[in-house]
């Protein structure tokens, strides 16, 4: 039986990327799979609806189609509200879904209708990298600059601050807790935009891999609470770049150690799509991407990537297809000898939490998905 493999248009908020580009359709038709796409699902990121038939996908005009037909969901999101009737019992979703920190109502759905959920985020290898998850990490990481360069400017609510400096005026002080790939991406992208950065994170191993990349341009600290103080009270931009696969972030600077930071100084939460770790944290949207708390502004946007919505798209896609191309396979036990590292992105299944970090979230017993397999519990 051919497998068919849906690609709704994205109804989260200012949300411009899609789950997979015409090219990556291409492959999939090339093996086989039918693909259905809805119409304008690419349009956000620049991919027309012609693209997509040239490449071998048919186009339809509804969600409910895609859904009522679809074996396969492929998004960028976790299904909106709008979606959560649409899904069908045992269908495969496959996303970046961040169900740590998602709707509780969207968990008990998927439980219910027995689907099997894909999240991207917390596909691991063994040594705990996260295959998926880098090529969006990595962008975001390199956006840091030309997001801190806006909001430093007076016409953003900043401090006015050059973030690469000038001739006898010194450069902005970034601050980046995480050194996981987000922060090291933010680093190399500060330092090459001339600021002068701080980075913290507990792992002496990452951090003297940043000291002996870049010796000389970054001060780092083991962080705890005393450093973070420390940094706090001269930083122009803090950036939040603190990930704990499949669980919530937790928060490492109170709303009391942001008051460290002078007037105007900016935080960038890029941790806030798993929860944030600044306690004075809150998700904002990309037509409305900053607020202010006790002076200090705030820019916790969770799909900040999609600022790039193209390249983004075609970076996840190099990683999230091989998958993809496994769950289409017809059985799931067939999708894992083919993808083995798949399993650690299942996060439900059969009605039961699989993934560990989301059951003790959710207070939910955890059941593998080698054991559910092997008929060992549904």
């Amino acid at each position: 039986m051919t497998m068919i493999i849906g690609i709704p248009r994205s109804l989260s908020v200012d949300e411009r990327r899609v789950g997979l580009p015409p090219r990556a359709v291409n492959n999939l038709v090339t093996r086989g799979r039918t693909v259905l796409v809805e119409n304008k699902a690419g349009q956000g990121s620049g991919f027309s609806d012609s693209q997509y038939e040239q490449a071998g996908a048919r186009i339809v005009h509804s969600l409910d189609e895609v859904y009522g037909r679809a074996d396969v969901i492929v998004k960028i999101n976790a299904p909106t509200v709008a979606e959560y009737d649409l899904i069908r019992e045992e269908q495969t979703i496959m996303a970046v879904m961040h169900l740590a920190v998602a709707d509780p109502e969207l968990v008990d759905i998927l439980l219910k209708k027995r689907c099997t959920a894909v999240d991207f985020v917390t596909i691991a290898d063994d040594q705990g990298h996260l295959p998926v998850l880098r090529p969006l990490s990595q962008i975001a990481g390199r956006m840091v600059p030309q997001i801190a360069a806006r909001y430093l400017q007076t016409d953003h609510g900043g401090l006015g601050i050059l973030l690469g400096g000038a001739p006898a005026v010194p450069p902005a002080e970034v601050v980046v807790i995480g050194a996981g790939t987000v922060g090291r991406n933010a680093v190399r992208a500060c330092i090459g935009a001339g600021a002068r950065v701080t980075l913290l994170d507990t792992s002496h191993d990452r951090i003297s891999e940043l000291d002996w990349a870049y010796p000389g341009q970054v001060t780092t600290f083991r962080a705890n609470e005393a450093t973070l103080r420390k940094v706090l009270s001269y930083a122009d931009v803090v950036v939040g770049a603190v990930l704990i696969p499949g669980a919530r972030t937790p928060h490492l600077v109170t709303k009391e150690m942001v008051g460290l930071l002078r007037e105007k100084s900016l935080i960038i939460d890029i941790s806030v799509d798993q929860g944030g770790c600044f306690e004075t944290s809150r998700p904002t949207r990309l037509s409305d991407p900053t607020y202010v708390v006790d002076g200090i502004v705030h820019y916790c946007v969770p799909n900040l990537t999609s600022l790039v919505a193209r390249s983004s798209t075609y970076a996840l896609a190099n990683e999230t297809l091989p998958y993809v191309c496994a769950a289409s396979e017809g059985t799931l036990t067939k999708a894992l000898e083919t993808q083995p590292m798949m399993a650690s992105g299942i996060n439900l299944m059969a009605g039961q939490v699989t993934h560990p970090g989301l059951g003790e979230i959710l207070e939910r017993e955890t059941v593998s998905v080698h054991e559910l397999l092997s008929g060992g519990k549904s």
